[in-house]
């Protein structure tokens, strides 16, 4: 009786070996994006149904000649189209599988930047927690042109610490494919001391696309994602449109979900509903424009670029979400990007806990899995317990965002950070680099 305990607790420290080691984490990893893959390709509700008919439509374009993005106006920056185009070379016949394997392989190389590959076990636990996260989403985590950008972005920040300018040659060509990584971007340019090098590097990589587009004959046509998004309406799942979604369901007169053809998406109509969606986008530029001062603010009072980066990110990330008036279910992949960064970067003891958003984070996940894309269809119907669920999921946004924002309010300034030990051992967390010096250097920016 008495090894019983012993025994138990050898099987639980073997156990927890197993789960803490690389290997286990990488075998988990491929596992869940063949399961997701699966999803994808025969799950109900045509999670793939963008990358099937729409990528695939403007990809047809192309090939008779009409280039969206450079012949036409486009709704995404131009070098969205490198992925779609190479999502075509197996033949447009294994686009589906072939775009799968493409976002496995960008999510493989962002795994290894977040594990170290394999040498970093202090890393293990954001490295399960993504995994976590992908499951949790389901399969819309692979199945938009976001899920090129979020392997980016994550190895963009990544490289903040030991190669700023890569890293922000990194994040401007996200943003070229998908817009929010513009954020990151602000982020690392408040919060760190190279921030004049990470702009610069930005600027330029923004540059050359640009220059690219126009010498490919695109003209205006190259920043026609900008304009094209102005004159939307209220998507059924933006936080915005849950107010509407209620009298939908109570049967109020003049409140429906409708299908909108030019923009080839579900919005909701009624009374209010264009003064709304017209003021929408400048609320999101004011609450961006007010975090982007709570960051400056916090830079001037010393907070430690580790203390500030990742809820600064994180606010900033949430408030493109929580405030925006197209609500598409994979701008939550975009959130992946932040948390993992914290996870990341708290791992070195600084700053507090990043647990509180990581979990927020995963019932965000869960919960948009169960909108989109299995009872899809039940929310276009405006069902009561669909729409209860959606209110849950927009009301835990602004829960994150209220978090983030406290915890950029809160972050502790130089004064309140003690002294390093120039022979202790040093956190090699992101944004350290593993001394001492590094360590002293990141408090100083």
């Amino acid at each position: 009786m008495t090894d019983a305990p012993s025994a138990a607790a050898r099987i639980g420290g073997l156990l927890l070996a197993v789960v803490r080691h690389p290997l286990t984490v990488w075998i988990a990893f491929v596992a869940v994006h063949l399961w997701l893959g699966l999803l994808n390709l025969f799950a109900p509700g045509l999670p793939l149904g963008d990358v099937q008919f729409v990528y695939t439509f403007w990809i047809d374009q192309a090939r008779s000649g009409v280039w969206v993005g450079i012949d036409t106006v486009w709704v995404y920056p131009i070098v969205a189209l490198v992925p779609m185009l190479a999502a075509s070379l197996a033949g447009m016949e294994q686009y589906a599988a072939t775009w799968l394997t493409m976002i496995m392989l960008l999510n493989a190389v962002a795994f290894g930047f977040l594990t170290g590959w394999g040498r970093s076990r202090e890393r293990i636990a954001a490295a399960w927690w993504w995994v976590a996260f992908l499951v949790l989403l389901g399969p819309i985590a692979l199945g938009r042109i976001d899920a090129v950008t979020v392997p980016l972005a994550l190895i963009g920040v990544l490289l903040l610490a030991s190669r700023p300018r890569v890293a922000a040659v990194v994040l401007a060509i996200a943003m070229w494919v998908k817009v929010w990584p513009a954020v990151l971007i602000a982020s690392a340019v408040i919060a760190l001391k190279q921030r004049f090098a990470i702009a610069l590097a930005a600027i330029i990589a923004s540059g050359g696309v640009l220059l690219t587009a126009l010498l490919l004959g695109a003209g205006a046509n190259a920043l026609s994602f900008i304009t094209q998004q102005t004159g939307r309406g209220l998507q059924v799942e933006a936080p915005i449109s849950t107010f509407w979604l209620w009298q939908v369901a109570a049967g109020v007169p003049g409140t429906i979900v409708y299908y909108d053809r030019d923009i080839l998406t579900y919005q909701v109509e009624g009374p209010g509903v264009a003064v709304a969606a017209a003021v929408m986008t400048p609320v999101l530029a004011a609450m961006v424009l007010a975090i982007v001062t709570l960051g400056v603010l916090a830079v001037r009072r010393g907070v430690a670029a580790g203390d500030l980066m990742p809820p600064l990110a994180l606010a900033l990330v949430t408030a493109l979400i929580a405030f925006n008036k197209v609500g598409s279910p994979q701008f939550i992949t975009w959130l992946a990007v932040p948390i993992l960064l914290g996870l990341v970067t708290r791992s070195a003891g600084r700053g507090g806990s990043f647990a509180v958003p990581a979990t927020i984070g995963l019932a965000i996940a869960a919960l948009t899995q169960l909108i989109y894309p299995y009872l899809y269809t039940t929310l276009l119907l405006a069902d009561p317990l669909m729409v209860s669920i959606i209110t849950v999921r927009n009301l835990l946004l602004f829960v994150l965002l209220g978090w983030a924002v406290r915890a950029i309010i809160v972050a502790p300034h130089d004064l309140d950070v003690p002294e390093v030990d120039a022979e202790e051992e040093a956190p090699t967390a992101w944004p350290f680099t593993g001394d001492a010096s590094a360590v002293r250097s990141a408090r100083d920016a």
